[in-house]
């Protein structure tokens, strides 16, 4: 447990150190609230008005981010399989074949259901 003190130590500080800040920012913070500091920003655009129980985003923005974190996921898992390739064998071949067949499969049937095309 000795070996872990200076790391707990640290983690704490720095928990301390960001509640202590969000803390203090809204007690010594400036309290100017305006209509144009308040609004969503748009890159410069008017913002188009909201329904009253919020807006739906398109499921094309969800489909795109799981893509995003699929592929992540996929180079996380082919980066330390190809440092260690020689040491993993034909296990190692095998188990990633699986990984990529289950990712392929995947890939088609959301490129055949149209996921992948931004009207």
């Amino acid at each position: 447990m000795e070996l872990y003190t200076p790391v707990l130590a640290l983690g704490a500080i720095a928990a301390g150190f960001a509640v202590f800040s969000v803390i203090m920012s809204a007690f010594i913070g400036p309290k100017r609230y305006n209509r144009a500091k308040l609004d969503s920003y748009e890159c410069g655009i008017q913002p188009t008005p909201q329904p009253v129980g919020g807006g739906r985003f398109p499921v094309k923005y969800y489909i795109t981010a799981m893509t995003f974190i699929i592929f992540d996921i996929e180079v996380m898992f082919l980066l330390p399989w190809a440092i260690h390739f020689d040491e993993l064998a034909l296990f190692g071949l095998l188990a990633m074949f699986l990984f990529l067949a289950a990712i392929t499969a995947a890939f088609a049937y959301e490129w055949k259901r149209g996921g992948l095309e931004w009207d």
